[in-house]
């Protein structure tokens, strides 16, 4: 009987001692689980911090094409009423031209006239 009693001591020693490894297993399994999990709620801050800029970001960029668009319009409205300024001015400086020759020519048949009839 004693010999069982032995054997059963040893194999509660090995049991207690089987269970106590297994605890500090799981507290270093533990351990890193929780370290794990503050790098997890790190990262998902930076992210919603880095989600939050580019949306910041995006609305910025798209407000200033928008304004860029605005001011090639402009631009290009501009020069096109430009070039018609200058086209109505090359038009309206062929026309004097053509009128100061014309009243010039008038001038000089009325000065030729004078002549004939002084």
């Amino acid at each position: 009987m004693s010999q069982h009693g032995a054997a059963l001591q040893t194999y509660n020693q090995e049991l207690v001692k089987c269970l106590e490894e297994m605890k500090l297993k799981r507290a270093e399994l533990q351990t890193r689980i929780d370290t794990q999990e503050d790098e997890k709620n790190t990262l998902q801050k930076e992210i919603e911090k880095m989600s939050y800029k580019l949306t910041c970001i995006n609305d910025s960029l798209a407000k200033r094409i928008a304004i860029r668009n605005e001011y090639d319009r402009t631009i290009a409205d501009t020069e096109t009423a430009y070039m018609k300024i200058l086209e109505s001015s090359q038009l309206l400086l062929n026309m004097i031209k053509k009128e100061a020759s014309s009243l010039g020519q008038t001038l000089i048949q009325a000065d030729t006239e004078k002549q004939q009839y002084c």
